[in-house]
């Protein structure tokens, strides 16, 4: 089966730097892909993408040697499932709250007797390899999002679920919760406090700590406290810094009417 770099690079203690894509457009993921990110979060769950969507992302990341994660809208087995068989390599599921929300997650993404994962992966033997099955269990990464406090005070017990390959820190959400604004808190002694705890609980487990970044600062932070797996930006982000710079290049010397 086709290596999961994710895990080989974390396991040696490296950092995951990992695009995101969120848009309706192989051409785009494939592209972004090209530019030498280890990974390739696909996101279905703040995006305007749907599995055919979804899917033909995955076919246009795998010319790249990326590796391609999902993460879900929702804890929904059947749709975690899904993804899997369409050849994702890592599942990030959201709003992990407790033990009981990890358990039903990450039992979905096993075979048994490892969990409940249905046979059927369509696509995941074209991507992964014929020995699929024989491997699967050990190739692919369950992730859970941390990302209210609920969930840090309980990170002990929801991170001790066997089974758990990792997490990926949500600081807009966690902010929502610790009553902050989710975009203008990156610097608050809260947030910073429950990524730490995070961060460090996912070392004390042996788990991978992820995170998405706003910026290289916070990322900075985020890994000396132990993230590897870390998120320069999306799709979505690019386009329109980009759009924004190139306009206000131009309206150094071209006015606007």
């Amino acid at each position: 089966m086709r290596e999961n770099r994710v895990k080989t690079i974390w396991k040696k203690g490296g950092i995951v730097l990992a695009g995101s894509v969120n848009l309706d457009s192989p051409y785009l993921a494939e592209l972004i892909a090209q530019v030498g990110f280890d990974s390739i979060i696909v996101d279905m769950q703040h995006a305007p993408l749907d599995y055919k969507g979804m899917l033909a992302n995955l076919q246009a990341i795998s010319t790249t040697p990326a590796i391609p994660i999902v993460r879900v809208p929702w804890n929904h087995p059947p749709l975690i499932m899904q993804v899997l068989d369409a050849g994702a390599y890592g599942v990030i599921c959201p709003m992990v709250n407790s033990r009981a929300d990890c358990q039903a997650f990450v039992d979905a993404c096993y075979y048994a007797p490892k969990g409940m994962r249905s046979w059927g992966p369509i696509r995941g033997t074209l991507y992964g390899g014929p020995d699929y099955f024989e491997q699967a269990n050990d190739t692919i990464l369950p992730m859970i999002q941390i990302e209210t406090i609920q969930a840090i005070e309980r990170i002990d017990e929801i991170l001790s679920v066997p089974g758990l390959g990792g997490i990926y820190f949500g600081p807009g959400d966690m902010s929502i919760t610790l009553g902050l604004h989710p975009q203008k808190s990156y610097e608050n002694p809260k947030l910073l406090n429950a990524v730490e705890t995070a961060m460090k609980a996912c070392r004390k487990h042996g788990v991978l700590a992820g995170i998405m970044t706003p910026n290289a600062e916070f990322a900075k932070q985020a890994i000396a406290w132990g993230a590897q797996l870390v998120t320069p930006g999306s799709d979505i982000g690019w386009i329109r810094a980009g759009s924004a710079k190139a306009l206000a290049d131009f309206r150094a010397f071209v006015p606007a009417s």
